[in-house]
């Protein structure tokens, strides 16, 4: 499930369609319980990581960094217009290569789930279909369409192949446990009556029909084949999604799915859907530039190494549901060969509980679930954040981009030779088949007509000719009035959208305009991003950039990379709306402000460094009501701990200043905490000043006394870190 936010959280709970293969050695098969891999049934938990929105010296950071998180399936979808640009014409190099990423997913242990479609969504260009497709003749998108479902025959066979060729499917030895074909198909599906149906099933037969050993999935399609349902869960604090995930898992659940566990960056022109940039961050364990987020990453790696603990009474049998109050509950699992696991959860949303469950006593946080994977030892609670957080900044670098050079794409006139004409207007993707942003359109109108307004979903500008400029006229809303015009005038009118434009006439969209379509910009045919040729374009030295505040310029710079290895970015603050490359690689397009594209300064763009400047802990100490464990493996235990917080700076920086810091009932998070009612006046005596990592026992000793007596309290601490001395 994918949406326009990318800020956003979804758990992905799949439908299995029914594969008819029988458990043999190496194979994949699932029963109403879970999937079953070797004749054993699996708690399996995935992350999805896109291979295009990472580059393949990123692909093994961040696999292991999946893995080291507790997560055992990486998942991806397959995107059909960057592997078949043109018909039967197919890329699998650089950021494209699928068998690479797959065989560093095989190399770590793990296994894929390769989400063919091949329609993605998810926030891509065209939602993963080629543009091409669009002018096969006789066709119709994702229905009962015979020249459709050729192609995506065609296409989806040949990943198959592929895939059974490197012997990447679990079947073969390799790590694709499941499949999916289609993608979120359900309500479309039933909006098309019987040719939805009849395309759904077929799509089914298809894939099974495929014998790659694994099963196949469809994502939220209640009516597949042998359903398992679930469904999405929408953003959320590290806490609810713990919540979430442990709810899930107690009901009887064993797959899930993060979207997106690193999202990435939209390289190139690969978004999808207005406003959607290069960012596809998600908010994710995992951030746009491959750092662990935390608290995100690392009490998500704790809930999933209490979930394992769990797994061979959770995949035994179906809980037993007990009350163990108003709003709390324990779900019990408990298998023949006695194993025992369970899960306490107080429903509660803001006030903690004190239960009894087998003789002992517990204390619940509001809106959590505790995880016991020996039914008396609690060794998580979703609530109770024992890792630390980091708050991450984009800080300057010493790297100077110098020698500015600018060229002024020409937008006074219109090369007569590579323009067309026509009667009315055209959808942009029509024109350009996706090979530009940019689409210049030309008219005239008489004496007895009047221009009522230009339409479009994006920012303009429209220019009035008449032999020459006589007037500007730009728009930040999707429509723009022009004047009762008296003789004839030329409009010229760039596109930079997804989506048709309309010139309006008293309300009523106008056909009899003659007009003149030019596909893309003089610029991009001369190639002027080429670093392997001599350009014939003119460059303007840096000097005289400023002077001029003209839209659709070029500029160019170069830099030396600076020293260190954070992960770098541009600042392009102060600029408006366009496209970067280096080296001639397309890093994707800006868009600073909300329908803002007229000029901008490059001289004032800068390489920032993605660092870590303040690290952040809050853990609650123990108390006596909580059976409070570290469990090693089932039949070891180590005796009881207290609790501790962990601060840690990344490489070459150490703690500088203890910002914040409260034993007692602090309140707010990493940024903005507060000191609350209760609170003990050593809190700041915590001795990590000139250390990369700091631990801190959470016990009255450490601050004097008490603060709160029969309270239940919590450690809070905020340090800054710097370079240190040798950095």
């Amino acid at each position: 499930m994918e949406t326009n936010s990318v800020s956003k959280w979804v758990l992905l709970f799949l439908i299995v369609i029914q594969m008819g293969v029988q458990v043999i050695e190496g194979s994949v098969t699932y029963d109403s319980k879970a999937i079953v891999i070797n004749g054993q049934r699996r708690i399996l938990i995935s992350g999805s990581i896109h291979y295009p929105r990472s580059t393949p010296e990123m692909w093994e950071d961040l696999i292991m960094k999946a893995k080291d998180g507790g997560l055992d399936v990486i998942e991806t979808y397959v995107f059909w217009n960057v592997h078949e640009p043109s018909q039967g014409n197919y890329n699998f190099e650089g950021r494209y290569d699928l068998v690479r990423f797959l065989k560093t997913v095989q190399k770590a242990g793990l296994y894929a789930h390769l989400r063919i479609g091949p329609y993605v969504c998810a926030e891509w260009n065209f939602g993963g279909f080629p543009v091409w497709l669009k002018y096969v003749p006789g066709i119709s998108f994702r229905t009962d369409n015979e020249p459709f479902k050729r192609e995506m025959k065609g296409f989806t066979e040949k990943i198959v192949n592929m895939m059974k060729s490197e012997k990447l499917f679990e079947s073969e030895g390799g790590p694709i446990i499941l499949s999916q074909i289609e993608n979120e198909y359900g309500s479309i599906g039933k909006s098309l009556g019987g040719a939805g149906h009849n395309y759904m099933t077929w799509a089914a037969n298809l894939a099974v029909g495929l014998g790659t050993g694994v099963p196949w999935v469809m994502c939220k399609q209640d009516d597949a084949p042998d359903p398992i349902f679930g469904g999405p869960i929408h953003e959320r604090p590290v806490q609810d999604l713990a919540f979430g995930v442990a709810r899930f898992i107690q009901k009887g659940g064993s797959f899930f799915n993060y979207y997106m566990y690193h999202g990435g960056t939209n390289f190139g022109r690969s978004a999808g859907g207005p406003f959607i940039t290069t960012s596809y961050d998600y908010d994710a364990p995992l951030d746009e530039y491959g750092l662990i987020r935390q608290p995100k990453y690392g009490h998500l790696k704790e809930l999933h190494k209490a979930i394992k603990q769990c797994e061979p009474a959770l995949v035994s049998a179906d809980p037993t549901i007990t009350s163990l109050g108003n709003l709390q509950q324990a779900h019990v699992f408990s298998s023949k060969s006695g194993h025992c696991a369970a899960f306490l959860a107080n429903y509660n949303t803001n006030n903690a509980a004190k239960v009894m469950f087998n003789n002992m006593h517990y204390t619940l946080p509001p809106w959590s679930i505790s995880i016991l994977p020996d039914c008396s030892n609690v060794v998580f609670n979703t609530a109770k954040v024992g890792v630390q957080s980091t708050q991450m900044e984009m800080l300057p670098t010493n790297a100077e981009l110098f020698s500015w050079e600018t060229y002024n794409e020409d937008t006074t006139t219109v090369d007569d030779s590579s323009t067309f004409t026509t009667s009315g207007l055209l959808e942009q993707v029509n024109v350009t088949r996706d090979n530009s942003d940019y689409l210049w359109y030309t008219t005239k109108w008489g004496a007895s007509q009047t221009l009522g307004a230009i339409n479009g979903p994006c920012s303009s500008r429209v220019r009035l000719l008449e032999h020459e400029k006589i007037g500007e006229l730009r728009t930040k809303k999707t429509s723009i009035s022009g004047p009762e015009i008296t003789k004839y005038h030329y409009l010229a009118l760039p596109w930079d959208c997804r989506t048709s434009a309309g010139i309006m006439k008293h309300g009523k969209r106008a056909s009899w305009v003659q007009s003149h379509f030019m596909v893309g910009l003089k610029g991009e045919a001369m190639d002027v991003i080429s670093t392997n040729r001599m350009s014939s374009v003119e460059w303007l030295q840096g000097s005289l950039i400023a002077q001029k505040q003209q839209p659709l310029t070029w500029h160019k710079a170069s830099f030396n990379a600076p020293a260190g290895d954070e992960p770098l970015a541009l600042d392009m603050t102060s600029m408006g709306k366009g496209q970067v490359w280096i080296n001639g690689q397309s890093i994707g397009r800006y868009w600073t402000a909300y329908a803002t594209e007229l000029g901008g300064d490059p001289t004032r763009i800068s390489l920032v460094k993605r660092s870590m400047t303040t690290v952040c802990a809050d853990m609650f100490e123990y108390h006596p009501n909580i059976k409070d464990w570290h469990i090693e493996s089932y039949g070891k235990t180590q005796e009881l701990r207290r609790p501790k917080v962990h601060l840690h700076c990344g490489p070459g920086l150490t703690i500088s200043a203890i910002k914040f810091a409260s034993f007692g009932t602090p309140l707010g998070t990493c940024g903005t905490f507060q000191q609350g009612t209760c609170h003990s006046p050593a809190s700041y005596d915590v001795k990590c000043i000139g250390k990369e990592t700091c631990a801190v026992t959470i016990a009255n000793s450490n601050f004097g006394q008490d603060p709160c007596p029969n309270k239940l309290k919590r450690l809070t601490v905020e340090a800054v870190c710097a370079p240190n001395s040798r950095g």
